[in-house]
């Protein structure tokens, strides 16, 4: 291909060139031209234009492909743009005859797209220089749409709108007809011209006044009408065109003068609100709809989008100003009763709405203003339920009323709840301030006649609690009291339960819990709910339902909780369910409807508590447990069996409590081990089939489980890459057959605390959730059955489908081939076999028949499932088979069906056995694909083979090395041929290539000439692939790329990748997003300075009219803006990793910047889109400041602006918990280099001319103030964040010097701010986890030596005293807790664990310099509370010694001094950070006061007192059970601590506690920490206490014994001895030398003479048999 890098084209060359490769030089030459054109300067141009005007003109005719008319078109509009203009118009000419000639051949359709797309590229890139000209070719161009194909029509669209953007005004004599034809094809039947017509409107607007004077209801009856039958880009482009159109509506005010209609904000959201609700008065949009009964759903999300885009182009400023107008009119959306005419009418309508409200308000809006937003929707919750109450004043409330308040206060409840989620505890200020407290109307929805807004209303508490943690408690108490003053009220009953199970559920979310006494109250309320059910009728059915509910709830607190309740809970099973059959049977002689109704409603509720038990509680699930809940399981199945008689005699209204029962039945068998009922699966089949084929359904419903059974690699073939888009929420309820965005909280009230995700609550409705859970059952119990009873029901299946017809045939078919491949699934999983032959074939049949399904989706589980089958058989000559059915299939069918369901089996076939075990089927699989793939006449045949393709290439290894070749060449020439409207087939091809790229691997690094042709091949196909119009394909080609930059770096060029990557960085669609900061997250692991440097030219060489995507920040500050508009956890993972990548390594090089950067993120305080920032027409309006009158009206204008003024928004709260992170790694990596931490280094260094380099020590001012601002915010999580780099900052900087004055640190002058910063954190409502942060920081300043003046340090220490008289009166009072005893718990051993750490540092100063009398010292500051210090240090002690016992023992009843018996296993790792610590203060303080000193018991008087000899084994003991714990269970710190702990134990002149046994077992214990210790801290240690242990026993008898071995002190101390010379001195053991455990040793040149010499001294004082 270096033939093609000439400038003009070597025909010789090209007519030598086999036909497959023509057009791929071409198109190479075409590229090199197009690059070139650029470089050359005019004279070059010129004197080879006229060649290349003849060639490239030439090529028209060629029937070139699209990739390759698009670059010729750019070419010849290049070529005259630089050169000389003269021989345009010929070529303008010679393209109007191609478009002229009458040939209708397909061989000649693609001269006249070329010519065209040519028309079209020359018009926008030359604008006016074309002349009059135009005229001509527009009317030449709308004529040629009457015949015109899709691809004519397609590309001519596109051209008009070329046209329209390069003349611009010039061209208004021709705008009438071009936008006539425009409007006509926005309803083609074709998708793509319909798109492309929406941008040639959409151009046309600007440039055409009269459109906004006249035609704007026209125009929006047309999109409206667009948005049927339409697809998923259609959806968006034309609800671009519809936003453009109406946000222009608006400027006209401002623009022209009386002859347009003015539009204001109101009608403007009325035409969109006429398309959501089908009833907009006064708007033609209603005459234009088809249907006015009928919701027609495509309509809905279109607008839906169209709402989107239009506040989205607004922007946030004119957002927060028309706040209360926006939000008032989309929920009011909610109340028109057309949007819900039915109920999932409804809970579509509402997801439609939410998602209005959460991408404008979450999306655009800051903090601030989100704060604005939710006392907005608090306003409308308060007005709606002021509506309620002056309704519920009349003798009957009119139904019309509650159900239209009830969609609003659900959709209001459910965007209050999160928006607040969103905001954290930084929404704390909502729930304080009493003019804004939004917990009291959302507490007064509680008792609304609606379930379905009493259930919103509890998510949403559920949601505060969630963001403010502090309140769960609260709220919890506040409902509990409220249940039980209105428990004579059904509807207040329902809701307080509904609350209180909600939060509930919500504590699961928050670390620090609730208090554990809680649990039990509100489980005793609940019981005795059930208990009085039977007292008063009226309120049986809520009393039963709210009981029930409540004590699932509780199940979620765990085992801790409901272990006590256990007990009781098994009684209330038992009682719920008749106890023998003859009960049973005289319940069904004597009960009628109610009774019955109250009946299954219990007992789905019991069921519903027993699926809460045995997923939350799983740790008691034992044998026992297990076997009495199977008892009212048993009945409970008996009943269902009988239930379809009590239905017939009692009314159909029991359908729905039926099916729930069935519902939870089957959920709680899911959970269960399938052994447990393995006697019931004869008649639990039976239940279970029926279920799912519909033998007692008369609807058509189907699961919706089939999309989540196939695979994620056949998103392509099922368009599930609508699930990867940012519109997903409501595009799900476009989805066929999966009831996907139907989900409600009302279908199943248990979703408020058992739902996993806080984003979108609601079950889907009961009958599909039936079908789920009974499909997932089967799944699981089908590989357990025999075979005979597998035969049989894959038999049923059969007949099933065969006796149903039409719809409900397909349903039959979706939910059968659902279990079907559940049960494979389950049985590869659990590595069983399928069965026998029989069973095989019976399968098989089942399989091959659905093969050729009208449906995809069936056609994509058949394939699936056969693949499957694969996994179940280890029959070689089975699988063999299924291949050649499926050849012979091939070989045979000419229909489309056959021919894509049986590619799609091949490559599952594939897929699941390998490339090594079907290396015989591979020849014959690729070659039949490779002719499937190249039928340009079926579009979806290709897909389906290409699809198939590429999964055998995945999964082929080496053995489809031979075919790479063959199927690379397909993939190119295809690229070049196919029509870019075929993305379907454009997206295989991708994903295709992907698979070829992989299978090349390492190899396309290679030199040799066919490696060179494959790797140019994959570049060609990327770039083509990047040109497409198409986002997916798109993100496919950048994920192309990233794998061959992978492979082979060099040969990627990043300087036209990293801008193209940072431009899609802003894309509409996220998968492209994604790929793009997925790609950059490769890149900046290795190349990280090569993108930031791209990435900047991209900001140098924006204009300043363009939208810059690269700020003066860099990438790095485009990144850290797109973590703040990102909710996609994977792509915001990816960001985070770039990130870090890029700062690892450019930091170090640029850290001026860096610092700039993060430091913004953080210190930024404020919002500037609700700042004083102004627009256009924010100008205009000042310009005219006299006419006062007007000014109101201006407001609602204020957000349009004319030329687009980019707003900047204070990073949200997790942006900047991210940021902090980034200054302590920014810390760590300067930590390497010296004069980062050394400031007289820094300015000497910094002093210097050529040195460009920045340190960090010279920043120490804003790195303190970063930390103080995220020390003290809102956010608790920032606050932590804060507090940790403050700490960092301590730690790092404390002994650094300040050259100015001697003796003194850089630290000192910053006292204030960091007492300031602590203060806070210790306030009485402060989280406890965040008090316990700033503990640990307390400790480290006062240890740290900065403040040397007592006066300076009492600031801090003032905060820890007053910890400390917290905790102490935390003990003598019975005070209410707001979390539970673990934080309390964690809080406590924290404010112990910072004394006892300044206490050793404080006995430390003292042994060092010793402080002269008459002069206070640190230890001055700690004594007076030292003795109510050791009480509770060996308190803590004691605590942790029970805590480390195994599960075996008992542990006190009543706990341990700060752990209750519930707390036990949430406060084990609290104190295992603590006791390290409090072991060695108290160590210290026993040593110097003596063991036997009374210790004070003015706090926690219940603490047990110990004698002198038990204080002394508790901390010796528990110091040695330490030193003896494996390698990896105590870290070397801890291993020091105890052994300082011991040393200073040994000196406390206690001889006689220390007996000969515990000496020897101390010696053990010291022995294997030299084999398994390396660090050099750890064996000095050991030898001081060997040394000290030496000396207490030197003058005991009953250690100078034989030496003998096991049993001897001298033995073992000429064994520790021994190990140590051994390690130090090598050549006494030769063979240690060459042991790996020697080599890799850090030990082997340190200190060898030091420790040399104390081991000598250790021998020479070792004591001696005096026999």
């Amino acid at each position: 291909m270096e033939l093609a890098h000439n400038l003009t084209l070597n025909e010789e060359v090209v007519k030598g060139l086999p036909d497959h490769k023509k057009d791929i030089f071409i198109f190479e030459w075409l590229q090199f031209l197009e690059k070139v054109l650029t470089a050359l300067n005019r004279a070059d141009v010129k004197e080879r234009q006229k060649t290349l005007t003849n060639q490239l003109t030439a090529l028209l005719t060629k029937s070139p492909g699209p990739p390759t008319r698009c670059l010729i078109a750019e070419c010849l509009a290049t070529l005259f743009s630089i050169g000389d203009t003269s021989p345009l118009f010929s070529t303008i000419d010679i393209c109007n005859d191609i478009i002229k000639n009458r040939d209708d051949s397909p061989s000649y359709l693609p001269n006249r797209l070329a010519a065209i797309t040519t028309i079209g590229v020359l018009y926008e890139k030359l604008g006016r220089m074309v002349g009059r000209s135009y005229e001509e070719t527009v009317s030449l161009l709308i004529r040629s749409l009457k015949n015109a194909e899709s691809q004519g029509r397609y590309e001519v669209m596109k051209t008009l709108q070329r046209i329209v953007t390069g003349l611009g005004s010039a061209g208004k004599n021709v705008h009438k007809e071009i936008y006539k034809s425009a409007l006509k094809h926005l309803v083609d039947s074709n998708m793509s011209v319909r798109s492309s017509a929406s941008k040639c409107v959409k151009a046309l607007i600007p440039e055409s006044q009269a459109i906004l004077h006249t035609d704007v209801e026209t125009i929006v009856s047309t999109c409206i009408r667009a948005f049927d039958s339409s697809n998923y880009d259609v959806r968006c482009h034309v609800a671009q065109l519809l936003a453009y159109l109406l946000a222009e509506c608006l400027k006209v005010k401002s623009r022209t003068g009386s002859k347009a209609k003015i539009y204001d904000v109101k009608e403007v959201l009325g035409l969109l609100a006429s398309g959501f609700v089908k009833a907009g008065k006064g708007s033609s949009a209603v005459e234009m709809v088809r249907g006015a009964s009928a919701i027609n759903r495509e309509i809905r999300v279109g607008v839906t989008h169209a709402y989107n885009e239009f506040i989205k182009l607004m922007g946030a400023q004119w957002l927060e100003r028309n706040m209360t107008l926006v939000l008032e009119h989309i929920v009011t959306l909610a109340a028109n009763p057309r949007t819900t005419q039915t109920h999932i009418d409804a809970v579509y309508a509402r997801k439609c709405i939410i998602f209005i409200m959460a991408t404008s308000v979450q999306g655009m809006l800051g903090e601030k203003a989100q704060v604005n937003a939710a006392k907005e929707l608090s306003k409308v919750i308060g007005k709606q339920m002021g509506v309620m109450s002056a309704e519920s004043h009349t003798d009957s409330p009119q139904q019309s009323v509650i159900t239209a308040t009830q969609h609003v206060l659900v959709c209001s409840l459910q965007e209050l709840g999160g928006i607040v989620q969103s905001l954290g505890t930084t929404a704390t200020q909502l729930t304080t301030e009493s003019n804004s407290d939004i917990v009291k109307p959302v507490m007064s929805v509680l008792t609304h006649p609606s379930s379905a807004a009493r259930l919103a209303a509890a998510w949403c508490l559920r949601s505060i609690a969630i963001a403010v943690p502090a309140l769960l408690t609260p709220l919890l108490e506040r409902n509990m009291e409220q249940l039980d003053k209105m428990k004579s009220n059904g509807d207040a009953l329902s809701g307080f339960s509904f609350a209180i199970s909600a939060l509930l559920g919500a504590v699961s979310k928050c670390p620090l819990g609730i208090p554990y006494s809680i649990g039990k109250k509100v489980f005793n309320q609940a019981e005795e709910l059930l208990r009085s059910a039977s007292q008063s009728s009226r309120l049986s059915l809520p009393r039963i339902q709210s009981g029930w509910l409540i004590i699932g709830a509780v199940m979620t607190l765990g085992p801790s909780v409901v272990k006590p309740c256990l007990p009781t809970l098994l009684q209330l099973w038992k009682n719920t369910f008749p106890r023998t059959v003859k009960e049973l049977e005289a319940e069904n002689s004597k009960g009628d409807a109610f009774t019955w109704q109250v009946a299954l409603d219990g007992r789905a509720g019991a069921l519903g508590s027993i699926h809460s038990f045995v997923t939350r509680c799983g740790d008691l699930l034992n044998a026992e447990t297990t076997k009495r809940i199977l008892v009212p399981l048993e009945y409970a199945f008996i009943l269902l069996q009988k239930m379809p008689l009590i239905v017939k005699e009692h009314g159909a209204h029991l359908k729905a409590c039926a099916a729930m029962l069935r519902l939870r039945l089957y959920d709680i068998l899911c959970g269960l081990p399938p052994h447990s009922y393995e006697g019931a699966y004869k008649h639990l089949f039976r239940e279970l089939v029926a279920e799912f084929t519909l033998t007692e359904n008369p609807a058509n419903t189907t699961t919706s489980l089939l999309r989540d059974m196939c695979h994620i690699d056949d998103s392509v073939i099922l368009g599930a890459w609508l699930q990867e888009t940012d519109h997903k929420d409501i595009e799900d309820q476009l989805q066929p057959n999966s009831a996907s965005g139907s989900g409600a909280l009302e279908h199943d009230p248990t979703y408020l605390y058992s739902v996993s995700n806080n984003i979108d609550p609601g079950a889907l409705p009961l009958g599909v959730s039936v079908i789920d859970s009974s499909v997932r059952l089967y799944g699981k119990l089908f590989p357990r059955v025999s075979d005979k009873h597998k035969q049989q029901m894959l038999q049923h299946f059969k007949d099933c489908i065969k006796q149903a017809k039409a719809a409900r045939q397909q349903a039959i078919q979706i939910n059968i081939f659902t279990a079907v491949l559940c049960a494979l699934k389950y049985c590869a999983e659990e590595k069983r076999q399928l069965g026998s032959a029989v069973v095989r074939n019976a399968a098989l049949t089942l399989i091959m028949d659905m093969l050729a399904s009208s449906s995809p989706l069936l056609r994509c589980a058949a394939g699936e499932a056969l693949g499957r089958m694969t996994q179940c058989c280890e029959d070689n000559k089975f699988v063999a088979d299924m291949v050649q059915k499926s050849f012979e299939k091939l070989q045979s069918a000419r229909d489309v069906v056959s021919r894509t369901g049986h590619s799609l089996a091949l490559g599952c076939l594939h897929r699941y056995v390998g490339g090594m075990s079907s290396g015989q089927h591979l020849s014959s699989s690729v070659s039949i694909l490779l002719a499937l793939s190249k039928d340009h006449a079926a579009p979806v045949v290709q897909v389906w083979a290409l699809h198939a393709l590429g999964l055998i290439a995945d999964s082929g290894g080496p053995m489809f090395r031979t075919y790479v070749d063959a199927t690379l060449t397909l993939v190119l020439n295809s690229l070049l041929t196919v029509p870019p409207s075929n993305t379907d087939v454009h997206q295989c091809l991708g994903k295709c290539l992907a698979a070829l790229i992989t299978n090349l691997g390492p190899e396309l690094q290679g030199t040799s000439s066919v490696i060179s042709d494959a790797r140019l091949s994959c570049l060609i196909s990327c770039a083509i692939m990047t040109d497409h119009p198409d986002s997916l394909v798109q993100a496919q080609a950048i994920s192309c790329l990233q794998q061959l930059h992978l492979f082979a770096p060099r040969h990627v060029n990043l300087s036209s990748l990293v801008p193209r990557l940072c431009t899609s960085l802003t894309s509409p669609h996220l998968l492209l997003r994604r790929s793009s900061v997925a790609c950059l997250r490769q890149l900046a692991q290795k190349e990280a300075n090569e993108i930031s440097d791209y990435a900047r030219t991209l900001y140098k060489a924006a204009n300043e009219d363009e939208q810059q995507v690269i700020s003066e920040s860099g990438l790095e500050g485009a990144l850290f803006g797109l973590l703040d508009r990102e909710s996609d956890s994977q792509l915001k993972k990816d960001v985070k990793d770039t990130l870090m990548s890029m700062l690892q390594s450019l930091a170090g090089a640029n850290l001026s910047h860096w610092f700039q950067l993060v430091r913004n993120v953080l210190s930024a305080a404020t919002d500037l889109a609700s700042g004083d920032g102004k627009d256009l027409s924010t100008t205009i309006e000042d310009e005219d400041e006299d006419e006062e009158n007007e000014e109101d009206d201006d407001e609602q204008f204020k957000g349009v602006k004319e030329k687009e003024v980019k707003s900047h928004l204070a990073p949200k709260w997790p942006t900047r918990v991210f940021a902090v992170t980034c200054m302590m790694k920014l810390m760590q990596e300067c930590k390497d280099n010296r004069a980062h931490l050394d400031l007289a280094l820094a300015r000497e260094l910094k002093a210097k001319k050529d040195n460009g380099q920045d340190y960090l020590v010279l920043h120490l001012s804003e790195l303190v103030r970063v930390a103080f601002i995220a020390a003290t915010s809102d956010s608790d999580k920032l606050r932590l964040g804060g507090l940790e780099l403050l700490q960092d900052v301590i730690k790092t900087y404390s002994t650094v010097s300040e050259p100015e004055f001697p003796d003194h640190v850089v630290l000192e002058q910053y006292q204030a701010q960091v007492s300031a910063a602590l203060r806070p954190a210790f306030a009485v409502d402060t989280p406890s986890d965040v008090t316990a942060a700033a503990c640990e920081v307390c400790s480290t300043w006062i240890r740290s030596g900065v403040a040397r003046d007592l006066n300076d340090l009492r600031r801090v220490h003032q905060l820890l005293s007053f910890s400390l008289e917290k905790l102490k009166s935390d003990g003598r009072a019975n005070k209410q807790l707001i979390y539970s005893e673990m934080a309390g718990a964690m809080e406590k051993l924290a404010v112990l664990r910072a004394w006892a750490e300044v206490y050793i540092e404080a006995v430390s100063r003292e042994q060092k310099k010793p402080t002269p009398s008459g002069t206070e010292s640190l230890l001055d500051l700690v004594n007076p509370e030292l003795r109510s210090l050791a009480r509770l240090w060996i308190a803590i002690l004691r605590d942790h010694a029970l805590l480390s016992l195994s599960q075996e023992h008992q542990l006190p009843a009543e706990g341990g001094t700060f752990f209750t018996a519930e707390t036990r296993d949430a406060v084990k790792s609290h104190y295992r950070s603590v006791w390290s610590a409090c072991l060695h203060a108290a160590s210290l303080y026993l040593k110097q006061e003596g063991f036997g000193i009374r210790l004070n018991t003015d706090s926690l008087g219940s603490i047990a007192e110990l004698s002198e000899t038990d204080r002394f084994h508790l901390l010796l003991g528990v110091a040695m059970e330490a030193l003896c714990s494996r390698t990896s269970a105590q870290s070397d710190d801890t291993i020091i601590t105890c052994l300082k702990s011991v040393y200073t134990l040994l000196t406390s002149k206690r001889e006689s506690v220390v007996s000969p046994a515990i000496s020897r077992e101390i010696l053990a214990v010291l022995h294997r920490l030299m084999l398994t210790r390396d660090n050099s801290n750890i064996r000095t240690l050991s030898i001081n206490v060997l040394e000290q242990l030496v000396n207490t026993c030197r003058d005991s008898t009953t250690c100078c014994d034989d030496v003998t071995p096991g049993s001897s002190f001298v033995f073992s101390c000429l064994e520790v001895c021994l190990s140590i010379i051994v390690r130090h001195i090598p050549a006494i053991n030769s063979n240690l030398v060459t042991s790996s455990v020697y080599q890799t040793s850090s030990l082997k040149y340190t200190n060898q003479q030091e420790m040399t010499q104390a081991v000598c001294a250790v021998l020479n004082g070792t004591p001696t048999n005096r026999k």
